[in-house]
C-alpha cells in the first residue's frame, strides 16, 4: 500500500519497514548546523559527554540532558552535525516527555520548529514505523523500543542479571531494580515489581536525579571534582528539578513530618540552626529520613542561608556510600517510598546497583536496612560472579535486534529508495540514516569502530561517521580510542512510556486497521483457565453486529479464539471442562471429536467456528505467538454466517488476519525484548 503523504493531517501510509539498519543510498543533505539551527526549547541539543563506562555516571561538566528550558550550552554544535538528525531526537524527546503522544502543533510549540519541519519528521519516523500518525497526533510505537533495546543488549547486564533480580524479589517480596548511572541522574534497566495495589515500580528508562534515589550516592561515590561541578551547577540552575518530570518537584525547605532529612519528630525540623555541625552518634543521617544510624557519624555542616533542601546532603552521603558499600533512600522521592542499594561491581568499577524498594505500611527505612541487607549481600555476590571480564563472543552483525532475521544491506537500500520515492521530500533520509547507527550496536556489539558501524548498518563511512559526531554531540553515544559506545541516555528515546505497554495496547491499532479494511468486528482474546477472556476489540458500526465487550469470558472449546490458544498447549494439558456442554446444536461436545479438531487446527494454524458458541455466528482465529513461539493470545473476525461464506472467510478473511498477527507479534517481540508483556 502506498500513497504520497500529505504533511499535516492526513496519515501517511503504513509501511513497516524492515526492522533493521536502512543504508544510505544518496549523498547525505542534512548540513552544517551552527547553534541557531536548534531550537532553544530542545533540551538534548545541549552537548553532554558521558564517560566511556555505559553505566559511570557522566563525563565532564555538562548540562544535564534532561534539564529544562534556558540552561546554557557549553559550545556549539560541531559543523559536521546532521540537522534533520538533532531535529528528529529532538521531536523523540518530546513526545516521551509527553508519555508518548502529542498533537502536531503541540509538537510544533515545544520544540520551536517549523510545522513543516515537524511534519516531515513525523512522516518519516512513521515511515520507520517509530510513531503511528492518529489524525493531528503523533504516537510512539513499540517498534521505537529497539533503539533502547540496542543499548540493553550492548549492556548485558539485564541479560545477565534480570533472572537474578527476579529471585530476589520473590525471596524478599519486595520490587527490585537494576540501576545505571547517567551523568549525574540514574537510569533503571530491569524492574521485577510486585503485584499489589500499591504498585511500586518506575519505568523502565527514566531519569532520576541521583541525589534523591538510594542508587545516586553510590554512584556519586566514584565522582571526580569535575562530575561534582556539573552537578553542582545543575542544582542551582534547576532548583526544583523540573528537568526530571519522573519525579516529583523537590520543594525548600524540607521539613516533612518526623520522615524528611533532619527531622527530629512530628513538624520538628533540624533546631541546631543554620551552618552548626550535626555530631554524634545518634545524629539523624543526611538524607536517610531522620534515622539515627550508630554507623554514621561523619559531621557536616547546613547550609548558612536556609534550612535544608532535598538532597542538600548529597555529597556526604555518597561519601557514606563509598565508605559503607551501600545506600539508602527515606522518601527522597516522593511521601512514603523508600528503599535500599547495594552496588555490582565488574573490574572493580560499579557496573549497575541493585535498588530494594518498598513503602512505609511495611517498613521504615532502618527496617528495610535491618532485615534486608544480609540478603542483599548475598544476592549481589552471586551477580557479581555471573559478571566476568572476558569479552563476549562477537555475534553477527545484526545480534542484539528484536528480530531474527535481517535483510541484506542491499535490500535496505532498496527500502530507503521506496520510501523516498514514496514519500518525497516528506521523507528525511539523514534522520533514518542517523536512528539507523543506534541499531548497529547490541549484544556482542557493545564497542564498534567507524568500519564497523559502516559495515552493520550498510551507510558510506563519511555517512556513519557525521551520524556519529552527532549523537556523541547530543550524548547518545561515546567516542574513546576510536571506538564508539551507546550511553544510558538512548533509553531516553520513547523507552519510558513505552516499558509498560501491554498486549493489548500493542494489538489496538492493528485490530483496528484490520476492522476498517474488512469492516468486521476484531478482537483478541487470552486463555483464562478453561476460558476466553476479550482483551481488546473493535467493533464494525453495522446495524447487526456480534456485541461483545472487552472482559467477556466464553468457554475456550467452542469458540475459535479458544480453539487457537488450546491447539497449542502440549496433549493432554488443554484446560477442559469435565463435560462439553452445549451451547447450540451444532457444539462439539465429543471429546474425541474436539481433540481431532485441535490436531486440525495445529496443523492448518487457523480456527473457523461455524455456530457452535451462537447460531448465526461465524468466527475464524489465528494464533498471537511470544518471542519463543508459544502462543499467548488469539485474533478473531466474527460476523453474521450470512455476510461471509466459510469458503470467504478462509479465501478473503484469513490472509489479513495472518498478516495482522504478524504486525502484533512483531511488536510485542519487540517490546518484549528485555521485559515481560502484560496480557491483559
Amino acid at each position: 500500500m502506498s500513497s504520497n503523504a500529505t504533511p499535516s493531517n492526513t496519515t501517511p501510509p503504513r509501511a513497516t519497514p524492515p526492522n533493521a539498519a536502512r543504508p544510505c543510498t544518496t549523498p547525505p543533505h542534512g548540513s552544517a548546523a551552527g547553534a541557531a539551527d536548534v531550537s532553544v526549547n530542545v533540551p538534548e541539543n545541549t552537548p553532554a559527554r558521558p564517560t566511556p563506562s555505559a553505566s559511570g555516571p557522566g563525563g565532564p561538566a555538562e548540562v544535564s540532558g534532561d534539564a529544562p528550558a534556558g540552561v546554557p550550552a557549553e559550545a556549539g554544535v560541531p559543523t559536521e552535525a546532521v540537522t534533520p538528525l538533532i531535529r528528529g531526537i529532538a521531536v523523540l524527546r518530546r513526545l516521551t516527555s509527553a508519555d508518548g503522544s502529542s498533537s502536531l502543533s503541540g509538537l510544533e510549540r515545544s520544540t520551536g520548529l517549523a510545522r513543516s519541519t515537524v511534519d516531515r519528521i513525523t512522516a518519516t519516523l512513521a515511515r520507520m514505523g517509530y510513531v503511528r500518525l492518529d489524525g493531528r497526533d503523533a504516537v510512539l510505537t513499540p517498534r521505537l523500543m529497539e533503539l533502547g533495546n540496542a543499548y540493553l543488549a550492548a549492556l548485558r547486564l539485564p541479560r545477565l542479571l534480570g533472572a537474578q533480580a527476579d529471585a530476589l524479589a520473590d525471596a524478599l517480596d519486595e520490587s527490585v531494580s537494576l540501576a545505571v548511572g547517567d551523568r549525574d541522574g540514574i537510569r533503571f534497566v530491569h524492574q521485577a515489581t510486585r503485584r499489589r495495589a500499591m504498585s511500586l515500580s518506575f519505568r523502565i528508562g527514566d531519569l532520576l536525579p541521583a541525589e534523591r534515589t538510594a542508587p545516586g550516592p553510590l554512584f556519586a561515590s566514584e565522582w571526580n571534582e569535575e562530575e561534582w561541578t556539573h552537578w553542582r551547577r545543575r542544582r542551582a540552575t534547576d532548583p526544583e528539578d523540573r528537568g526530571f518530570p519522573a519525579v516529583p518537584a523537590r520543594s525548600r525547605p524540607y521539613t516533612e513530618e518526623n520522615d524528611g532529612p533532619y527531622a527530629q519528630g512530628p513538624k520538628r525540623p533540624y533546631t541546631e540552626g543554620a551552618g552548626r555541625p550535626y555530631v554524634g552518634d545518634g545524629r539523624p543521617y543526611p538524607g536517610d529520613g531522620g534515622t539515627p544510624h550508630p554507623e554514621k557519624a561523619t559531621p557536616g555542616t547546613l547550609p548558612s542561608n536556609q534550612l535544608p533542601a532535598v538532597g542538600d546532603d548529597f555529597e556526604d552521603r555518597a561519601a557514606e556510600a563509598g565508605r559503607l558499600g551501600w545506600a539508602s533512600d527515606d522518601q527522597l522521592i516522593e511521601p512514603g517510598l523508600v528503599a535500599v542499594s547495594m552496588p555490582v561491581r565488574e573490574g572493580g568499577r560499579i557496573a549497575c546497583v541493585v535498588n530494594v524498594v518498598s513503602h512505609t505500611s511495611r517498613h521504615s527505612a532502618a527496617d528495610l536496612r535491618e532485615t534486608l541487607l544480609p540478603r542483599l549481600r548475598t544476592a549481589v555476590a552471586a551477580m557479581e560472579r555471573e559478571l566476568t571480564p572476558e569479552r563476549p563472543t562477537p555475534l553477527p552483525v545484526h545480534a542484539g535486534h528484536a528480530d531474527p532475521v535481517r535483510p541484506t544491506p542491499s535490500g535496505l537500500a532498496d527500502w530507503t529508495s521506496a520510501s523516498k520515492h514514496e514519500l518525497g521530500r516528506e521523507f528525511v533520509e539523514s534522520l533514518a540514516r542517523g536512528l539507523t547507527v543506534i541499531t548497529a550496536f547490541g549484544e556482542g556489539r557493545a564497542e564498534l569502530t567507524l568500519t564497523a558501524v559502516a559495515q552493520a548498518t550498510g551507510l558510506a563511512r563519511a555517512t556513519a561517521r557525521r551520524a556519529l559526531i552527532t549523537l556523541e554531540h547530543l550524548g547518545y553515544v561515546t567516542a574513546h580510542d576510536r571506538v564508539f559506545r551507546l550511553t544510558p541516555r538512548v533509553l531516553g528515546l520513547g523507552y519510558p512510556p513505552l516499558s509498560r505497554t501491554t498486549l493489548p495496547e500493542i494489538a489496538a491499532p492493528h485490530l483496528s486497521e484490520l476492522s476498517q479494511r474488512l469492516h468486521d468486528s476484531v478482537s483478541l482474546a487470552v486463555l483464562t483457565g478453561d476460558e476466553i477472556q476479550y482483551t481488546g476489540r473493535v467493533s464494525t458500526s453495522r446495524v447487526m453486529s456480534v456485541n461483545i465487550t472487552v472482559g467477556t469470558r466464553l468457554p475456550a472449546y467452542a469458540t475459535a479464539l479458544g480453539r487457537v490458544i488450546l491447539a497449542d498447549l502440549p496433549e493432554g494439558q488443554a484446560p477442559l471442562p469435565p463435560e462439553l456442554n452445549p451451547l447450540t446444536p451444532r457444539t462439539i461436545t465429543d471429546p474425541e471429536r474436539l481433540r481431532a479438531e485441535l490436531d486440525r487446527v495445529r496443523e492448518s494454524g487457523y480456527a473457523l467456528v461455524e455456530g457452535e458458541l451462537e447460531q448465526g455466528l461465524r468466527s475464524i482465529a489465528v494464533p498471537v505467538r511470544d518471542r519463543d513461539g508459544r502462543v499467548v493470545a488469539a485474533v478473531n473476525v466474527a460476523m453474521h454466517s450470512t455476510r461471509r461464506t466459510a469458503e470467504s472467510c478462509v479465501r478473503d478473511v484469513l490472509p489479513d488476519l495472518h498478516a495482522t498477527a504478524t504486525r502484533i507479534e512483531e511488536d510485542l517481540r519487540i517490546a518484549g525484548s528485555f521485559r515481560q508483556v502484560p496480557l491483559n
